[in-house]
């Protein structure tokens, strides 16, 4: 990759290399060839790696091994009794955009209103939201919603190169038998209470849509755009001030790729100069720190190990979330075409697939998602503090959903704990758009190799809200999926430990033999009922099993500094000059979907508002 070594000094320097960066850095770059930009990049360059651009083996990036991810370990929480959950995130260049599970979701139009910051609410944003994307989902799909969606952005947006209907068509309609309807768009800033069929960050060719195979790639290679210049494999220790001013940044080799072993591995610090600009943009869980080390944060915290005070922002690592995020395996009688199990469990060799240009290879599994609702008698039967939550902040807003869910069409787990590894299996997902918890992150040294203390805070709001929205969940999901032709019981290994006496045990096989014939069949067969005892059963699986959906934001707010905030509408940092934070860090508020959308068009808007600045059009 094209690096200055000698000059060492750009017009822009974007600490971190992740969605949001590659969007903004290929935006700018494009624009004016002569604005020379560095991206600094933790890990690798993956533009040419197949386990980055085949959307079939995504979840090669989820193994403790992936070079592709950063994991972050954080404390034993009792909320998830005493245990210490690991914390993922893109670990490569394009960040999370270019190991993520691909599913197109965008958050609602009320989700970017929330923000309360001028240019952020939904009609401004709508505008970037098309501009990043080329719809390739049908023509009835482009009549029908043509006036909010792009058809001519870098991002690619279809259904793969393979999405089997059957199963589709099966779950659909046993959501429809328990009132959840299938919505033509989902995606459309509004639509919600249903399901619909998942478009991908896939394009029609099985390639991975992600940031920095879309924004970045081609400029490195048409041979027109030197000024754009990328340093991988080097971690950002701090920015550089001159008084208030960011002037640049010092950066080292980043440890992963050091050869540790050997007596003559040196820790060498160079300097990046910026004559215009520092974009901090290492992601939630990333960003934080690199502020701090600066001297940007709680001046208690800063202090306390002796960096000095630039700017006294006590919101620099606070206000922590994720969605939070709980998986439920089912064994299916689904065709071995119908899931991707096979490549999950090595049955289907991926060299080969690969060889064969399996079509299989442009596909997530991840057909099916949805956004729903509960009615006010369910919210009322979650106790008079769950109501009043409800109220407050769901029902007089139809846009807003209480529960995020997809299906994936295998089972994502260790498959050596398959006591029948050849069958297929399915999986949901249940994940809060807007969790009342609230976690943090921040440094424990000045040194950029000790790792961050981080509280992922799941599950410990007041009044146990987040949780009893992951027990209806848990109820709504498991009474759909047993009303679909696929479901041949639940897997015990991924469900609650119900007594065998209870109303609610596991089924051992399906609930009606041949399947369903009508939808009447589907709707007579009744809820599964439980009592306190099972509560309790789903109440400990839930607080055992919860992860991150690998949905980080909020450690630097975008907001008013007396709320906490870290930067403004413009994406300055409060109490400096010539450095933004552009990433998911800056969300205020949740949104109701995955977050790579959001972050592409942070990426977008960030490209503007820099541009602007700068007198240039992007």
């Amino acid at each position: 990759m094209s690096t200055n070594e000698k000059g060492q000094e750009f017009d822009i320097v974007f600490a971190g290399g992740g969605t949001s960066a590659c969007v903004a850095a290929g935006r700018l770059a494009a624009a004016d060839p002569n604005l020379s930009i560095l991206i600094i990049e933790r890990g690798r360059n993956n533009l040419d790696d197949p386990t980055v651009t085949t959307p079939g083996i995504f979840f090669a990036n989820l193994a403790p091994a992936s070079q592709n991810t950063i994991f972050y370990k954080a404390e034993e929480e009792v909320a998830l009794n005493s245990r210490a959950r690991v914390v993922a995130t893109g670990g490569t260049l394009g960040g999370g955009s270019s190991i993520n599970a691909m599913m197109y979701t965008r958050a609602q139009g009320i989700d970017f209103d929330s923000f309360g910051m001028e240019g952020w609410d939904r009609e401004s944003l709508i505008h970037y939201a098309k501009k990043l994307e080329t719809i390739h989902l049908g023509e009835d799909f482009v009549q029908r919603s043509s006036s909010v969606h792009g058809f001519s952005g870098p991002i690619g947006i279809s259904f793969g190169t393979h999405a089997p209907k059957a199963p589709q068509d099966d779950f659909l309609a046993a959501a429809e038998s328990l009132g959840f309807p299938e919505i033509k768009d989902l995606q459309d800033f509004d639509s919600n209470n249903g399901f619909t069929r998942s478009a991908k960050f896939i394009g029609p060719d099985g390639i991975r849509q992600g940031a920095a195979l879309r924004y970045v790639k081609p400029l490195l290679g048409d041979g027109g755009h030197p000024n754009l210049h990328i340093l991988p494999e080097t971690k950002v220790r701090r920015v550089l001030f001159e008084g208030k001013r960011a002037v640049g940044v010092e950066y080292e080799p980043e440890p992963a790729f050091l050869l540790q072993s050997t007596s003559l591995t040196k820790r060498i610090t160079k300097v990046a100069k910026a004559r215009k600009l520092v974009v901090v943009s290492s992601g939630a869980l990333g960003t934080p720190s690199i502020l701090e080390r600066s001297g940007i944060g709680n001046k208690d915290l800063l202090k306390g190990f002796d960096i000095p005070v630039v700017s006294d922002l006590p919101g620099v690592g606070e206000n922590y979330q994720d969605h939070q995020f709980v998986l439920c395996g089912y064994k299916t009688n689904l065709k071995p075409e119908e899931t991707m199990n096979a490549l999950l469990t090595g049955r289907k060799d991926i060299s080969q697939a690969l060889s064969e240009k399996d079509p299989c290879l442009g596909w997530n599994g991840l057909d099916i998602g949805g956004k729903l609702r509960m009615t006010e008698e369910e919210a009322a039967a979650l106790g008079p503090e769950f109501k009043a939550s409800w109220d407050k902040n769901f029902a007089n807003e139809p846009s807003k959903p209480v529960m995020l869910m997809g299906v994936m069409a295998m089972y994502m787990g260790d498959a050596k704990m398959l006591d029948e590894p050849d069958r297929q299996y399915s999986t949901m997902a249940s994940y809060t758009p807007y969790p009342y918890s609230r976690g943090s992150i921040h440094i424990t040294s000045s040194d950029a190799l000790i790792p961050p203390k981080l509280i992922t805070g799941f599950l410990s709001d007041a009044n146990d809200i987040d949780l009893k929205k992951q027990i209806w969940a848990y109820k709504k999901g498991r009474d759909i999926y047993r009303r679909t032709n696929a479901f041949a019981g639940e897997l015990p290994i991924a469900h609650p430990k119900f007594r065998e006496s209870s109303m609610a045990a596991l089924s051992k096989g399906p609930l009606k033999e041949g399947g369903f014939g009508s939808a009447e069949e589907r709707m007579a067969i009744p809820l599964v009922e439980y009592d306190e005892v099972d509560d309790r059963a789903i109440e400990q699986f839930i607080r055992e099993n919860v992860e991150t959906t690998w949905h980080s934001l909020g450690t630097c707010k975008m907001a008013p500094q007396e709320r906490g905030g870290v930067v403004d509408k413009d994406l300055n940092v409060y109490g400096t000059e010539g450095l933004k934070c552009a990433d998911m860090s800056i969300i205020p508020e949740n949104v109701a979907a995955n977050t790579c959308n959001t972050a592409l068009i942070v990426g977008e808007k960030a490209a503007d508002v820099i541009a602007k600045e700068l007198g240039i059009v992007a």
